[in-house]
Order: structure tokens, then C-alpha cells, then sequence
């Protein structure tokens, strides 16, 4: 059995950046991932003044300013990450000052007018409705807002970061809501770093208050990147993978796809601080609805064709506003592949086949590189026409799934 150890999560990273900004104290992130998006928002936060320590890998420490960013004004760059795009105008907002947001071409093309229009009623002022844009910063008021989620989960946790930030706190009512285990996550965070946060039903209620450092935070592995390496144990026979870290406790959703791997025949044993996952002698098809797990449907539509009968992802329409389309990316590599495919607005549905080898787009797609490698583990002569835009999330995906590999090639398959 293979043990491999998942970098820390780029959910956690980029929440516990904004809240130790945010709170009173010092806070130190033990095993942070270090990659571009998590790179880009603790950067950003260094332009706004804040004193913030990311010279240790393993380590990164954040000395909080309740009172909101020191510089007066300032440029920010978030790169291709949406986390950092949608989190920091909250933070910024805020306090006081003039500050510019920019991004790359890929995050500009992806939505973020809601997000801007609730601050706008929270009190800020924003010159434009997409990035780059201007936000001139005087405090928030709070009060009460009516959130559309279900394009991205991100403008919830945006709005829900900021409200012990507002003068009179902050109730939400969300009418949709996508990727819903990511809501679990922020609320576990905030409430570490004190912060008064009640669920009912479709309701939050945050009040005002601030944050206060816990001291020290390690990061969890990163489910998401776990996905890629659980797939690749089911879809190898006999192979078992142990991720170490991620187990029963875990808030993270994306854990879930485990599940999924068991619906298709694969041995999934998760207990309170691992997971591990044994490929069956072929994985069954299974319809899946990943609606709240939407970041695994590239993992899954990419071992898709291995299975025995037809698999089919259903409700995952915001898939359309990641990156890139990745229902449609999905859909071109396979049939790159000679890949029988078919597709509807918000699912895909996959004929099994012996893929062929060929080269894949990936569209500068993080997770469509690194679900595609997880399909040239049984396709010989599989290439990505971009395997480096892995350095999105996981500068270390390759040698990881290539020390995996090595370790298989030394044990029997059992």
C-alpha cells in the first residue's frame, strides 16, 4: 500500500489568510499550500500592508490590523485565483483606502458582479462591474443582503468573511447555493477565530465583532488534489493509495468523491485522520450528481472510459465558469481519445472504450491537466499539450503521481 501526502488545502490556505488579516493577533499556518493562487492572495495582502511572513514553506505567519489594510492605496493582482479575486474586496472594503484589483485574462473572463453589487449596498464604492476595477473603501455597514450562490459558492463566502467586518453585522439569505460543503468549511474557520455565525435553513446570521487569532492553524490536506490520486488507485487494479490527514473530520466536501469511487466498486476505507482506496478488477458505471462536489467532475469523467458501463455527471452547470468549460474541455480531450461522448447543458455522459493515445488540451485548466494524468496511467502515449498550469494548486502534482507510481512498481498487486 502506497502513502501519499496531499499539500495542504487551497480552500483553507486563502480563508485563514483573510482571517488573520483580519483578526487581532499574530497567526502562524503550519503546512499552508504553497502554490500560485495561495501565492498571489498572501502577496496581495503584503501590497495592502500587512505583515505577513511566507519565506518558510512550511510555515506562514500573518500579524492581523482589524482596522483594515495600512497602505493607503494600493495594486492588486490576484492572478487566475478566484478565491483571492472574490475574498480580498471584502477584506479591503472594510477598512479605508483606494485600492485597484487586477487579475489574469483566464480570471477576468469569470463572473463577479454579484459579489461587487453586495458590496456596493454594504457602502463600497466600485467603478466597474468586472475586473480591473476600482474599489474605494469607507468601512461597511452591514445589514441585510438576499445572495445568489449558485453560480459559485465563493460570493457567500466572500460576503460571510466580511460580516463581523460591518458596523452592524450581516444576515444572508441565499437562494441557491452550489459546492455547498465549501459554506462549511468558511463557517468552521471563522468560528476558530471567534467570530458569531448562525445557520437556519437558508439564513445566515453573522454579527458584528471582528476576529481574534487562535495562535497557530495547521492546514489540511487538500481534498480536491486528494480526488486525483484516489481515481488513480480505483482505476488501477489491485493498487491501493492511503492519503494521510483527510479522514471522518474533515469539512472538506470534496472528500465525498470517495464515495463516488465506491459506487463504481472500488475499496474505500476512510477512518478519522486517513483515507485510502483500492482499485477493483474494473470500476462499474454510475450516474453521479456532483453538484456540490464540482471541482472532482474532471476526475472523474477522465477514468470514466475505464469502467464497464456508461458513467453520466449530472448537475454541474457552474462547471462552465471555472477556468475554462469543463464540461466542454472534458468532453474534447475524451473524444480526442476516440472516446464515445455525448453532453447536455449542465451533465456528460461517457461510453466506456479503450482510449487512444493522443495530446489533450487543457485549456490552462489546473484540474484538467491533472485528472487527464490520472488517465494516462493506463493510456501509453497520453500527453497534455500544458502540463506546467498545474502550478495552480499543486506545483508538486507530477512528481507526486510519479512517485506513486514507482512506489506500485515495487509491491505485488494484490
Amino acid at each position: 500500500m502506497a502513502d501519499v501526502v496531499i499539500p495542504g488545502s487551497k480552500s483553507e490556505t486563502n480563508r485563514l489568510l483573510f482571517l488573520a488579516a483580519a483578526a487581532t493577533g499574530r497567526t502562524v499556518l503550519h503546512r499552508p499550500l504553497v502554490a500560485d493562487d495561495t501565492e498571489a492572495c498572501a502577496r496581495a495582502l503584503a501590497a495592502l500592508g500587512y505583515d505577513i511572513d511566507i519565506t518558510h514553506a512550511g510555515r506562514w505567519a500573518v500579524t492581523g490590523r482589524p482596522e483594515g489594510p495600512a497602505a493607503p492605496e494600493a495594486s492588486i493582482d490576484t492572478r487566475d485565483g478566484a478565491t483571492g479575486a472574490r475574498f480580498l474586496p471584502g477584506l479591503v472594503a472594510a477598512g479605508r483606502g483606494v485600492y485597484h484589483f487586477t487579475a489574469s485574462e483566464q480570471m477576468r473572463r469569470r463572473p463577479i458582479t454579484p459579489l461587487l453589487n453586495a458590496l456596493r449596498t454594504l457602502g463600497a464604492d466600485i467603478d466597474r462591474d468586472t475586473l480591473p476595477y476600482t474599489l474605494r473603501a469607507n468601512g461597511l455597514a452591514g445589514g441585510r443582503l438576499v445572495v445568489d450562490a449558485g453560480v459559485s459558492s465563493q460570493y457567500l463566502t466572500a460576503l460571510l468573511l466580511a460580516g463581523p467586518l460591518t458596523r452592524t453585522g450581516l444576515t444572508l439569505h441565499v437562494t441557491r447555493l452550489v459546492s455547498a460543503p465549501y459554506i462549511d468549511i468558511t463557517l468552521k474557520l471563522m468560528r476558530l477565530f471567534g467570530a458569531s455565525v448562525e445557520r437556519t435553513d437558508d439564513v445566515f446570521r453573522v454579527e458584528p465583532g471582528g476576529y481574534t487569532s487562535p495562535g497557530e492553524v495547521t492546514v489540511e490536506p487538500d481534498a480536491s488534489t486528494a480526488s486525483y490520486f484516489l481515481a488513480a488507485a480505483a482505476a488501477s487494479p489491485g493498487r491501493s493509495v492511503t492519503v494521510p490527514g483527510l479522514g471522518t473530520g474533515s469539512a472538506q466536501g470534496d472528500l465525498g468523491f470517495a464515495r463516488v469511487l465506491a459506487d463504481m466498486g472500488a475499496a474505500v476505507g476512510l477512518q478519522p485522520d486517513s483515507v485510502t482506496v483500492t482499485g477493483p478488477g474494473r470500476l462499474t458505471g454510475v450516474t453521479a450528481d456532483l453538484h456540490h462536489l464540482s471541482d472532482t467532475m474532471p476526475t472523474l469523467a477522465a477514468i470514466a472510459p475505464l469502467a464497464t458501463g456508461p458513467v453520466r455527471i449530472e448537475n454541474i452547470a457552474n462547471v462552465r465558469v471555472k477556468e475554462c468549460d469543463r464540461l466542454e474541455a472534458c468532453a474534447a480531450g475524451l473524444r480526442t481519445l476516440g472516446v464515445p461522448v455525448v453532453t447536455g447543458e449542465d451533465w456528460i455522459e461517457i461510453q466506456p472504450a479503450q482510449p487512444n493515445a493522443a495530446l489533450v488540451a487543457t485549456q490552462r485548466d489546473h484540474r484538467i491537466a491533472m485528472a487527464f494524468s490520472v488517465l494516462g496511467l493506463r493510456v501509453p502515449g497520453l500527453e497534455l499539450d500544458d502540463p506546467g498550469c498545474v502550478i495552480k494548486t499543486c506545483p508538486s502534482f507530477h512528481q507526486l503521481l510519479g512517485d506513486l507510481t514507482a512506489q506500485w512498481e515495487k509491491e505485488p498487486v494484490s
